[in-house]
């Protein structure tokens, strides 16, 4: 994070414009709604700026910028069309800690100015942080679609009865449950209509004494998918914003977990091989227990929970306990990395079928249908076989699949640090020998593997070169 987003209360307080064009008027505007007691100095104003200080709303001094002027202000921007004024405001301003936003040098910054979308109480404000203004604007207008007017008054009503639900509840836990039931779900819906009464009668509601009880919690089972956050269902992010515990796993990629709530708690039960952080059975076991103690638990899961993801032994304990439980699937590493690596799965001229299979077993073993495995015109993809790569070649070879077939290793597919190794069975232990990849890694083997040169897209800037033979 580059900069620290934060609100100023600036009701009242001196602050300071040097300019007087179009641009120092829409900066103007901002700080005249935020109540700043505004002081803007510049030979001349255009007619914006003019009426405004003709009705009052500014103090105007018609004259140059002198080093006076930055004496007890409490914000000051440059927006001269003069680059050394500006350069001068700006360290003049520096000098006596006021904060100062220089117009088209961001680089003389110590505060920006977002695009910002009122909701009044709600603001929200969106920066690229100096790269691009123009995208922080597209932002902003792609937000304002998606943000309806109502909010504002919502987050007033929920000002309103704050005190009052404090009292009501003294659990944080029983507090965050009721508000999210009032934003959610009937106050908001006739808060947003317009139908203001009926919303505090809804609310009233929610304040009898028998309208929250404390039962049983709820555990949310959700696919992560295999690493992109862009990859991630409306649905799991919306009970990813619910959850009171967040139980997840080692593939769970960081920008991920940071969408989860900021004041949830964080349980971490990876698994490595030969290293888990917490038996399965244990994992079972705690999600249950949290759900009775009354706690919404987001159990976030790599890839999709059903495969490979042990989201059945963990629902299969759940049920047998009585806990609630959603299953939200999610993009499987197989497709998903398939995906960005340019490899379809399937393909009418090469493969007519796919295969998933786990590259080793509860007891450490791979003990697979090889036979099965080896049928031509298919797509085998190998979760968690980059440790058993050996035997899958030496086993894909003994029961008669060519030399020369392609496969593909995808390492942390779909990220930023995506690196894919292609070889065939004849060459890819070499390729691996001389720069060995890391897990996560998926084990792609088909003759689909060929279209990857033709048909690779993805390719993120910080990645390391790729290794690979000729296929």
């Amino acid at each position: 994070m580059d900069f620290l987003p934060i609100f100023l209360d600036l009701e009242a307080q001196p602050c300071l414009i040097v300019g007087g064009g179009a641009t120092a008027a829409r900066k103007a505007t901002s700080l005249l709604r935020a109540g700043a007691a505004l002081t803007l100095v510049a030979p001349t104003l255009n007619d914006t700026l003019t009426a405004q200080a003709a009705s009052g709303q500014l103090q105007h001094q018609a004259r140059a910028f002198q080093a006076e002027d930055v004496n007890g202000q409490r914000l000051i921007i440059a927006a001269t069309n003069d680059l050394t004024v500006n350069r001068q405001i700006a360290a003049l301003a520096r000098a006596h800690n006021i904060p100062v936003n220089v117009v088209d040098d961001p680089d003389a910054c110590t505060f920006l100015l977002p695009s910002i979308i009122d909701r009044a109480p709600v603001m929200i404000a969106v920066s690229s942080g100096r790269a691009s203004p123009v995208l922080a604007r597209m932002l902003r207008t792609r937000l304002e679609s998606l943000i309806p007017a109502g909010y504002g008054r919502l987050a007033t009503l929920a000002g309103s009865y704050r005190e009052r639900v404090k009292a009501r509840f003294s659990a944080q836990r029983d507090r965050r449950r009721f508000w999210d039931r009032v934003l959610q779900g009937a106050v908001a819906e006739r808060i947003l209509a317009g139908q203001f009464t009926e919303a505090e009668a809804v609310i009233e509601r929610e304040l009898a004494p028998d309208a929250l009880e404390h039962d049983m919690g709820e555990v949310y089972l959700v696919g992560a998918g295999p690493g992109d956050p862009d990859l991630m269902t409306f649905r799991a992010l919306r009970l990813m914003q619910q959850a009171d515990v967040v139980v997840y796993d080692r593939l769970v990629a960081e920008p991920i977990l940071q969408m989860t709530r900021r004041d949830a708690r964080r349980i971490y039960v990876g698994k490595e091989r030969n290293h888990h952080a917490m038996r399965q059975e244990d994992i079972n076991r705690l999600l249950a227990d949290l759900a009775k103690e009354g706690h919404r638990v987001l159990r976030l899961k790599g890839g999709d929970p059903f495969i490979f993801g042990r989201g059945g032994e963990e629902i299969d304990t759940l049920a047998a306990e009585g806990v609630p439980f959603q299953v939200i699937p999610g993009i499987t590493a197989a497709s998903g990395c398939a995906a960005y690596a340019g490899i379809p799965l399937t393909h009418r001229d090469y493969a007519q079928s796919v295969t998933f299979v786990t590259g080793h077993l509860k007891d450490g073993t791979i003990n697979l249908n090889w036979a099965a495995l080896a049928q031509p015109n298919q797509t085998v993809v190998f979760y968690m076989g980059l440790v058993g790569l050996p035997v899958i070649v030496e086993q894909l070879l003994a029961h008669g699949v060519a030399p020369t077939m392609p496969l593909a290793l995808i390492q942390q597919g779909t990220t930023h640090l995506q690196r894919v190794y292609t070889g065939t069975l004849a060459t890819i232990l070499e390729v691996v020998m001389a720069d060995p990849p890391q897990p996560p890694t998926l084990v792609i083997v088909g003759e689909v593997v060929t279209l990857r040169d033709k048909l690779n897209w993805f390719s993120p800037p910080d990645a390391p070169p790729e290794a690979e033979r000729p296929l």
